[in-house]
């Protein structure tokens, strides 16, 4: 007997989702607690795994439709899977010991074709349409030559033989649908933008003092706590602080009313392949270095994985970026709303310094925060900037909690 496929239930936040990929076709085998859909929503992706070993017997909701919480996708049916699925494996392992005999007696190796990308896995053929591959140009690993989508994610990170060849005067495009994480964070930022007083402030720190603590201790501190000290833990310590000092600069605005909160959710800024999104580290008041850094790391990984929860990402009352990962020197962050201030990290670069009259190679980042006049004065925003540059210039206040 069939059993219903459902959607998860989504959060209050989350009014419906959209079918990313099928991993897996009808009739074909399936194991129990296997990811056979991706549904993906405003937030995140979210997996819909079997119930059981079975089997799909129908799809009822296809790549690309909208799907409400707890609505039937598929039907499944539970139990061993026969017939076609034993007959392609047979077929599979025939061709392979033709192919090694072959070898043996001196002939090469028999190398099968990827088959047409109208033959491939749904979550294949959404890999290559959206990187613009051809499935004849990627070398396909799995059963009978077919391409899978860990064989596409390779041949997009290989480096090119030689520039594309395009005839004289051809004009090349490629269109593709933005993804519903996309067009959810292109809303924000740009409501961010219309809908508040954004102003941003800059600033400059010396990263000497960090850098020699850090090239110091980092060895001890990995030993000690596995894990790796980085420049994250010092920023999210140094922003906790200056938030104690300037509560208006971890407040949000509710229509007319002003929410000061007394705790700190500081959000991190990740980009993954679905765009940005941005994990709250909970009561980083309380959470040493170590553990600041084991959760950034974590959430790291989850973001490339795909991983990350509605939970993950909710709350937070103040956020920090680093554009300095992709080079950037300068840069204006935009606001995470409803949240009232942004921190943006830069590149470190060294110049010249003028030190007690005298000119000296340091290490500079420059600070921006940009924030909401409408609740924030200048007079505040700069303290809170000034306070982090000072705190980090002189680690040892902020260590002792001076």
């Amino acid at each position: 007997m069939a059993t219903e496929i459902k959607a998860p239930v989504f959060p209050e936040s989350v009014a419906d989702g959209t079918i990313a990929t099928w991993h897996k076709k009808v009739g074909e085998a399936v194991s129990r607690d296997e990811v056979i859909c991706d549904i993906e929503t405003d937030k995140v992706v979210l997996e819909v795994v079997a119930p059981a070993d079975g089997q799909l017997v129908s799809i009822i909701k296809d790549e690309g439709e909208t799907v409400l919480s707890d609505e039937v996708i598929a039907q499944f049916q539970e139990g061993a899977v026969s017939g076609a699925n034993e007959t392609q494996a047979v077929q599979s392992d025939s061709k392979v010991e033709q192919a090694a005999a072959k070898t043996e007696a001196g002939a090469a190796p028999v190398v099968e074709r990827a088959q047409p990308v109208s033959d491939q896995a749904p979550a294949v053929r959404k890999a290559l349409t959206e990187s613009g591959i051809s499935a004849s140009d990627v070398q396909g690993t799995g059963r009978g030559g077919r391409i899978t989508k860990e064989d596409v994610v390779n041949h997009q990170s290989k480096p090119a033989a030689q520039p594309l060849s395009v005839a004289v005067g051809e004009r090349i495009e490629k269109r593709v649908p933005m993804t519903r994480l996309r067009k959810r964070v292109a809303e924000r930022l740009l409501a961010a933008t219309q809908e508040t007083a954004m102003l941003t402030t800059f600033n400059e720190v010396n990263m000497k003092p960090i850098m020699e603590m850090r090239a110091q201790y980092k060895d001890a501190f990995e030993k000690r706590h596995g894990a790796r000290l980085g420049f994250m833990s010092f920023f999210v310590k140094a922003a906790t602080e200056a938030l104690k000092r300037y509560p208006a600069v971890n407040a949000s605005i509710d229509g007319d009313d002003i929410v000061y909160h007394g705790f700190y959710d500081i959000g991190v800024a990740v980009s993954s392949d679905r765009g940005l999104v941005v994990p709250v580290l909970r009561d980083t008041d309380r959470m040493n270095y170590a553990e600041v850094e084991n959760g950034i790391r974590d959430y790291a990984v989850k973001a490339r994985d795909g991983k990350l929860g509605i939970e993950d990402m909710t709350g937070g009352t103040f956020t920090i970026t680093n554009g300095g990962t992709f080079g950037s020197l300068l840069s204006t962050p935009i606001l995470n709303t409803p949240q009232t201030a942004i921190l943006g990290m830069h590149k470190i670069q060294e110049r010249p310094m003028a030190v007690n009259g005298q000119v000296e190679i340091l290490p500079m980042m420059y600070l921006a925060l940009s924030y909401d006049h409408r609740l924030i004065d200048g007079k505040e925003a700069v303290g809170f900037l000034v306070t982090i540059k000072e705190l980090l210039e002189e680690p040892a206040k902020l260590i002792l909690d001076l």
